[in-house]
């Protein structure tokens, strides 16, 4: 498994509670672009569209090669999950009001796979406090590597 892009906002501004697997509908000369690490998934968000889920605002650099056929860069594209994931996923947001945020894009035995997370708002307060502790991490390698 290769990772291609993390979104390292979504564990800063979320709890996540679970994550799930999906395959996402690339067209034309996406995958390629994707191998070279050209996406970016920092500001995008997924949607529900009749018991579908899509992913909306990421965005995939065209690639340099394909001079033909360019899709749009920022287009919603379609992510691939079991039924029953889906219904899930509906169902916690519905009822619990958790989001659904995409948290990394990998490669997994050649198909291009978007882990995708369950995800509850953190406050300002707890946000303060997961900077506080990363500080104090932060500090304690560097007195533990100075020895």
């Amino acid at each position: 498994m290769k990772v291609i892009a993390t979104n390292k906002k979504a564990y800063f501004n979320y709890f996540i509670s679970q994550t799930f697997e999906a395959g996402i509908v690339l067209v034309g000369s996406e995958v390629k672009s994707i191998r070279d690490g050209g996406i970016s998934i920092a500001e995008s968000f997924v949607t529900f569209e009749n018991n579908e889920i899509f992913l909306k605002n990421a965005y995939i650099k065209p690639y340099e090669k394909a001079k033909n056929f360019c899709p749009d860069t920022k287009r919603n594209r379609k992510l691939l999950l079991h039924k029953r994931e889906i219904d899930k996923l509906i169902k916690e947001k519905t009822i619990k009001g958790m989001t659904v945020v995409p948290t990394k894009v990998y490669i997994k035995n050649g198909f291009v796979k978007i882990e995708i997370a369950l995800a509850k708002g953190k406050k300002l307060y707890d946000k303060r406090q997961a900077k506080a502790n990363e500080t104090v991490k932060r500090e304690i390698e560097r007195s533990l590597k100075v020895r």
